[in-house]
């Protein structure tokens, strides 16, 4: 590990200014691929929910919050029964 520096060596390169900024920015855009759920074989275990990095899947009310999700996948790997398909987004 010679050679690489530590997280406290590397610079800072971008800091929220304003807290609460994240609800606001749309960054769905950012998306390759988006999350579609079978929610009809859904068992609700939550699973995604707690996976999900920005917390944009919610099963209790079978949605997905696709203006926030940036379609990272964690929550297809992480379902258990496998309902949740990661497809191409289409622009």
């Amino acid at each position: 590990m010679s050679g690489l520096k530590s997280w406290r060596e590397i610079p800072i390169g971008c800091k929220t200014t304003s807290p609460g900024s994240t609800v606001r920015i749309k960054t769905g855009t950012w998306r390759d691929f988006r999350p579609v759920v079978n929610w009809e074989k859904c068992t609700k275990c939550m699973l995604c929910y707690i996976y999900c990095p920005d917390g944009t899947i919610f099963p209790e009310s079978s949605y997905v919050d696709y203006d926030h999700c940036k379609g990272c996948g964690i929550c297809a790997k992480e379902c258990p029964v496998k309902v949740i398909t990661m497809v191409e987004e289409v622009i």
